[in-house]
């Protein structure tokens, strides 16, 4: 039995109307929400809030006290972003049969939870179990509480530091890496019950800034991309009697009389033509690097050897990987996300492209808990939400930022993180209804 909807069933529609209906069956993998399988007929000129609003009718919600319910719909793995009948028009789809539109409880806005100041450009940051360790413009590596209090800050980079990770985060003794225009990486301790650090490591062999850093799933080995075209191997673990303590004392370094030892580099990877910007591990055997070449590579750490390479259009600044949805995330010089699958071999060809920043897309970090979430820094000033079944509009901007984005963040699946020029860590708490899958 089909079921018409009429414009005045539908509360405020205002539909202008195309002068034909559409034959659609609703579905939802929210069982509290499912309203059966019966076909309804309405206009295609009908959008996101007036079919909104006919599935809270159905519901009932609207004749009760319960409160209104926003709902996003996919067609066919894409959220509706304008009228129904334009949508179908752009994707060629048929409307001879039922079309199947599938609904699901609106992700709510992260909300600003605070910023934090810091005395320069804050180009790093990451959390772990509530601690988050930033660094910045001004040469120091720093911890906080996810409240705001800071821990300690760390004194031994010369220059600025512009990529920092956690090797370790435990409630005793906690490991973390951080590399710097020095040329450096320093390895650190930070013991939990003392509040007090070490730098354990300084790892000496790249000739420029060091821009990226990444710990592999073992927690035992370091991987580091420089401004020298690089790519460096390091052990992560502590210790090594045949090292040498690092006698480059700077001025301003602080670390209680200890002198950390020096370390070099396992292996070296040389291809890229200009400097590495960031790099991810996809397992323990492989590592993607993007470059100012314009191009990406994976590498392959038992073969020792280059295995791919995708090339771009423009600079690439930022890459990202999920192992949720087995894809790469990057942030170019072009302004856009792209998104490919590092599993094909037929040129890593790109899924999708998201599109709306209009600067420099600086920085990109995938959801740790929802395949299909990601977040993006800009020199746009602007942090954007994404779902890549919206590849033309983010979900949500957090704008009023005061300036460039260098570095966002969700390793944590409550808090969406970001630092940049305005000298300030900026943090966004998610709802609890934006970390739930929807299977």
């Amino acid at each position: 039995m089909e079921t018409e909807v009429t414009t005045e069933q539908v509360t405020d529609a205002k539909i202008s109307g195309y002068g034909s209906h559409l034959q659609v069956r609703f579905i939802t993998k929210q069982e509290c929400y499912s309203v059966g399988d019966t076909p309804f007929s309405v206009p295609a000129s009908v959008g996101v809030s007036e079919l909104s609003s006919l599935i809270n009718k159905l519901l009932d919600r609207e004749s009760d006290d319960s409160p209104v319910i926003d709902f996003d719909f996919l067609i066919d793995g894409e959220f509706l972003r304008v009228a129904l009948g334009h949508h179908l028009e752009e994707k060629s789809t048929s409307t001879e049969s039922v079309v199947e539109i599938e609904y699901l409880e609106k992700h709510p806005a992260p909300k600003p939870a605070g910023s934090i100041l810091h005395d320069d450009w804050v180009s790093c940051v990451q959390g772990a179990n509530n601690r988050i360790v930033t660094g910045s413009y001004d040469n120091n590596v720093r911890l906080w509480t996810e409240d705001g209090e800071n821990l300690v800050i760390m004194h031994y980079h010369s220059d600025p530091v512009k990529t920092v990770t956690w090797i370790k985060r435990d409630d005793a003794v906690s490991l973390l890496v951080s590399g710097s225009m020095d040329q450096t990486l320093l390895i650190w301790e930070w013991d939990e019950q003392t509040k007090k650090h070490k730098c354990l490591h300084s790892c000496r062999g790249h000739a420029k800034s060091v821009e990226t850093v990444a710990v592999d799933q073992s927690q035992t080995k370091i991987a580091s991309g420089s401004m020298d075209s690089m790519l460096k191997i390091w052990s992560a673990v502590p210790g090594g009697d045949d090292e040498e303590v690092d006698e480059i004392q700077h001025k301003k370094a602080r670390t209680d009389g200890h002198k950390p030892l020096t370390r070099t580099p396992l292996r070296t990877f040389d291809g890229h033509t200009q400097g590495i910007s960031s790099l991810v591990w996809l397992d323990e055997k492989r590592i993607c690097t993007a470059s100012w070449d314009h191009t990406m590579k994976i590498w392959d750490m038992e073969q020792e050897e280059q295995v791919t390479t995708l090339t771009g259009n423009k600079v690439f600044h930022s890459v990202a990987y999920s192992p949720l949805s087995n894809l790469l995330a990057t942030g170019s010089s072009d302004r856009h996300i792209r998104l490919w699958d590092p599993r094909q071999n037929d040129g890593l060809l790109v899924k999708s492209s998201l599109s709306h920043h209009t600067g420099w897309v600086s920085s990109v970090a995938w959801s740790p808990d929802n395949a299909n979430l990601l977040i993006s820094g800009s020199y746009d000033k602007t942090l954007k939400l994404w779902d890549t079944r919206s590849p033309k509009a983010p979900l949500y901007n957090m704008s009023g930022l005061e300036d460039k984005i260098l570095a966002v963040d969700w390793s944590q699946p409550e808090l969406m993180l970001c630092g940049g020029a305005d000298n300030a860590l900026h943090i966004f708490k998610a709802a609890d209804a934006l970390q739930a899958a929807e299977s």
